[in-house]
């Protein structure tokens, strides 16, 4: 046995080595640079003293190797450092891949990226059957691709088609579907993973690849076909400008897919180049500020035995049912038993969706929310979320009911999406109990929570309510009380400067383009449809009569007409089926400056929320409105966006639109506060 730092190599007495890697000083294994260095020099040394074959394994409890160590991403300056790094990888892999007896990866837990990459270097993959097990190579995330060799390899391994579905998508596999789809060897109970790795050893079947069939995806003549498809599913959901690397993976296989070694080559490179651009170094930005967001809530392990939540709306339902799916017991209460209906109904929808095929996982989650037509799990309840109309005295004379039958230690958490806490509270008995979980619609699909707290709320229940929106596998965002809070307040603006517009005779479809163009996930008038004009209105009102800010009469005017938005079937658009009819574009003349319009309202109002402290610096305000609105993240986030953009060229902008539109585009004190911070 001998030592190596991060690897711990033994030969057992049939001549097979197993490769333990252990980083030390970490809970996970990364593939940082001394490993890699560490790991060629054994390899280098096993070569002169060839083992009967090798078997690479991990000593962490439930994961295999994270993938490699983004932070040293972080410090590559220019091109050739990236290439130095790619190569280095490259380097280590094709050695794995060249060594003259049996490789083996075998895997337990999260297997990510270079984790992936180098199980793809060996001869044989095994994976354990366990839940845990999660295999993927999510680069796209971080604007690259694979780059170790994983593109050439798993294309090799699964075909064109399955292979650019792991990697365009960035999703992760279970052991299960890694079998099927022919990533992995074989499946096995955990416990039975080493003598799989001796069995495969020992018989050395043949070594995995694409079926024949796929393989003549590869052939010159139909590489341009496929590639063209490719290139069009992805172009639905990204644009090459804003994320260049998927479309520079589709072009690296139609290029080289003939020639392995040169596609190992090329995908070096290209990798390198786009590492070092602005969309990757934004991407990994919000990497780490999403890593940042998970860790609110570690200081205290709070797992409510009963969630209670009041509201069988959408929003309301849509919390109760994610809860369940999350292994939380559940009722959900509403005054119209119709409605608790629809909930359930809906909620079936979400369990069928997340669970599939499997009837027992669907049964429990099931089982775990109960619909509650007269509220009986009040009195059961450790945390009663209330989701009702957002309406002040409402939801005051609804508090003033429920908390004399709550626990004394229950937390009352609050989903009011403009409400100050300061004022909900005063009627409460116990005000340190209220807190704000403040989700975003829909719910399954939004990864932000503002976890909300003024004054008054307790330290304690501030942690808890931190805790489980970690545990129910969302983002906390901790949050100051305030109107609108963080999200809705810096959005509003944005929206309402859209709506403006359309008073102006823009049209819905050209506003909506602007935004899109600039990265945004959704134009501003099809969200406020799809949001619903009445809950706009709504909120832009208690915004408006907080902050001072002027509500458009075309949105009162649609919404006192019923038209409010999709799902009365007419709003700003119109919609047949549920789906939204757009008007030809009659002409993009103005279009930057309707861009301009919405982004410098929402930059400026994030500079207020900024300089008021809503969020604690600059990295959360980013994240809470990255992940709250979908602003485009190749950008950073706002504040990022600014600084990459310049400050001054954007206070110039601002003025400018002052000068034209009016003092709604007054800079905010914030603007000074980031100059001062530069």
């Amino acid at each position: 046995m001998s030592e190596a730092n991060n690897w711990r190599v033994e030969r057992d007495e049939q001549g097979i080595v197993w490769c333990h890697f252990d980083r030390p000083d970490s809970a996970v294994n990364l593939l940082a640079g001394d490993a890699l260095e560490q790991l060629y020099e054994i390899l280098d040394g096993l070569e002169k003293d060839l083992p009967k074959g090798i078997v690479m394994l991990s000593d962490k409890p439930d994961s295999y190797i994270f993938g490699a160590d983004i932070k040293e991403f972080t410090t590559l300056d220019d091109l050739s450092e990236a290439q130095a790094f790619l190569d280095r990888g490259h380097r280590v892999m094709n050695r794995l891949a060249a060594m003259k007896c049996p490789t083996l990866a075998l895997v337990h837990g999260i297997c990510l990226g270079g984790g992936t990459e180098l199980s793809l270097a060996c001869d044989y993959i095994i994976a354990s059957d366990s839940p845990k097990t999660r295999i993927g190579l999510p680069e796209i995330k971080l604007g690259i691709f694979p780059g170790y060799g994983g593109t050439a390899r798993t294309i090799k391994r699964m075909g064109v088609l399955a292979a650019m579905d792991i990697m365009l998508t960035g999703r992760t596999l279970t052991s299960r579907a890694a079998r099927k789809t022919g990533l992995v060897d074989e499946m096995v109970p955990q416990r039975q993973l080493r003598s799989a790795a001796v069995a495969f050893i020992n018989k050395k079947p043949p070594v995995t690849t694409r079926k024949w069939y796929l393989g003549m995806l590869d052939q010159p003549v139909l590489r341009p076909l496929v590639a063209s498809m490719l290139r069009k599913q992805v172009a639905k959901k990204a644009s090459p400008a804003h994320y260049p690397a998927p479309f520079e993976l589709i072009d690296l296989w139609n290029r080289y897919a003939g020639n392995e070694t040169r596609m190992l080559k090329e995908e070096a490179s290209t990798v390198a180049r786009l590492a070092t651009t602005d969309t990757a170094r934004n991407l990994v930005k919000v990497f780490f500020m999403q890593e940042a967001l998970k860790r609110h809530g570690k200081q205290v392990e709070y797992k409510p035995a009963h969630v209670h939540v009041i509201g069988g709306g959408i929003m309301g339902g849509d919390i109760a049912s994610w809860c369940a799916i999350q292994g939380y017991k559940v009722t959900v209460q509403d005054q119209e038993p119709e409605r608790l209906a629809q909930t359930w109904k809906r909620a079936q929808k979400s369990f069928s969706k997340k669970y599939k095929k499997d009837k027992r996982a669907l049964r429990d989650a099931g089982d775990r929310l109960m619909m509650d037509h007269n509220g009986r799990g009040v009195e059961k309840a450790d945390l009663v979320i209330e989701a009702i109309f957002e309406d002040l005295q409402v939801k005051q004379d609804l508090y003033r009911s429920i908390e004399p039958r709550m626990k004394p230690d229950a937390i009352l958490a609050t989903n009011t999406s403009s409400i100050m806490l300061e004022d909900l509270s005063t009627c409460l008995e116990r005000p340190e109990k209220l807190v704000g979980l403040h989700f975003f619609n829909p719910v399954a699909m939004m990864p932000l929570v503002e976890v909300i707290r003024y004054d008054g709320t307790a330290d304690d229940v501030m942690n808890k309510a931190l805790a489980f929106t970690r545990d129910i596998g969302k983002l906390p965002l901790p949050t100051k009380s305030a109107p609108g809070f963080l999200v809705n307040r810096i959005l509003m603006p944005y929206i309402l400067e859209a709506v403006i517009m359309v008073s102006e005779g823009k049209q819905p479809e050209l506003i909506d383009k602007a935004a899109k163009e600039f990265g945004m996930p959704m134009g501003p008038i099809e969200l406020a449809d799809t949001v619903g004009l009445d809950i706009c209105k709504h909120v832009a009102g208690i915004l408006s009569a907080a902050l001072g800010t002027e509500l458009p009469s075309n949105l009162d005017a649609l919404v006192e007409g019923g038209k409010l938005g999709k799902k009365s079937g007419s709003g700003f658009y119109e919609y047949k089926d549920g789906k939204i009819i757009r008007n030809k574009i009659e002409s993009t003349q103005g279009i930057e400056d309707i861009e301009s319009r919405m982004i410098m309202r929402l930059l400026n109002e994030t500079m207020a929320c900024l300089r008021e402290g809503i969020v604690d610096g600059e990295d959360n305000v980013d994240a809470g409105v990255i992940f709250g609105t979908g602003f485009a993240p190749f950008r950073g986030g706002p504040i990022n966006h600014v600084r990459d953009s310049g400050i001054d060229m954007n206070l110039s902008v601002l003025q400018s639109m002052q000068a034209s539109y009016g003092d709604r585009f007054g800079a905010d004190g914030g603007w000074e506060m980031l100059r001062q911070q530069d």
